[in-house]
């Protein structure tokens, strides 16, 4: 295990003499109308911290997701910044709106999923506010002290903070997600002038549209890596899925293959995700690819290869050419 310890320890809910209240801003993630799920695993993490907790929720007519997010138990307050310089969230406007907001409130803490979003707001906002922003959290021993995963999850890391606001971005997969819908938070509008940077502007977004379920929030995930030799090899994975209604990723060496596109992305560089069943098809199991999927809750390997480090993680491993195991598999569901 390696650790770092900076300052002084701060015990409790207060800081030095002076006494300062716990406080917690979470930044929400959504498109509007629904929460991205790391969102509610985030909040979970702020619990662990204690004191108020307040979401921050930025958009454009971002009512429904302020709802859902008042019910949540636990949150204090839903601080709701509505105006179409949020379009798309892109993340020089929403790091203005964060400071802003942190100027106005004194949080001693700022939260954000280690999503694609969070890993560029929050060395922002770090930055603008001149603390160290700490990374990939996946646990919280007190108000100052946290675990984080580095070197591709080989090592365990221990950092004690003692800048007055800790930021974080945490890894979703290590806390369970906040229940929705029992919770009376209220609901509180904050100002948004002085927010448009006018650093970029959102223009459009191409969405993929698939019946199969989002990778990140996906229970089953099928994924193929570069034993599947081709992108048209894939569609073999594509029916296993559907069998499954599970949702299909990749490795690293498959997506820079071309055999799958950036969105199936699967590890240290891509979704790191934890659902009830990962079948990992055709991956040799590579530190970076780990990363990404070794919470999942049991994990299936199909190599031929049977020194693959891939079985080293599996619960059940087939050692068997995938592709006469996947269709037989298949056939059988």
């Amino acid at each position: 295990m390696l650790s770092r310890r900076i300052g002084k320890q701060f015990c409790g809910h207060f800081k030095g003499s002076f006494g300062r209240f716990q406080s917690t801003l979470v930044v929400a993630e959504h498109n509007n109308e629904t929460l991205t799920p790391i969102t509610q695993n985030t909040i979970t993490a702020a619990k662990n911290l204690g004191g108020n907790i307040s979401v921050l929720v930025a958009g454009t007519k971002c009512g429904p997701a302020a709802e859902a997010l008042s019910k949540t138990d636990g949150i204090t307050k839903v601080l709701v910044a509505e105006s179409d310089i949020f379009k798309g969230l892109t993340v020089e406007n929403l790091t203005a709106l964060i400071v802003a907001t942190q100027n106005k409130n004194k949080y001693t803490h700022i939260l954000a999923g280690a999503s694609t979003l969070g890993k560029t707001v929050i060395p922002r906002v770090a930055a603008k506010l001149d603390v160290s922003p700490i990374s990939d959290v996946i646990g919280i021993k007190s108000t100052d002290t946290f675990i984080r995963s580095i070197y591709a999850g080989n090592a365990i890391q221990t950092i004690q903070a003692n800048d007055p606001i800790k930021i974080l971005s945490i890894r979703g997969t290590s806390f369970e997600p906040a229940t929705l819908g029992s919770g009376s938070a209220t609901i509180e509008k904050v100002p948004v002038e002085g927010c448009d940077t006018q650093l970029s502007e959102f223009v459009s977004q191409e969405l993929s549209k698939s019946d199969r379920p989002e990778l990140t929030s996906a229970k089953v995930v099928v994924s193929g890596g570069r034993g599947m030799k081709s992108s048209d090899n894939f569609k073999i994975l594509f029916d296993l899925a559907d069998k499954l209604n599970a949702a299909v990723g990749a490795s690293r060496a498959a997506v820079d293959a071309g055999y799958a596109p950036s969105h199936f992305l699967v590890g240290q560089t891509g979704s790191i995700i934890a659902p009830d069943l990962y079948i990992a098809v055709g991956i040799s199991g590579a530190i970076q690819h780990l990363a990404g999927m070794k919470d999942s809750k049991t994990i299936v390997a199909i190599n031929k290869d049977p020194e693959a480090p891939i079985f080293q993680v599996a619960d059940y491993g087939l050692v068997e050419d995938l592709f006469k195991a996947v269709p037989e598999m298949t056939g059988k569901l």
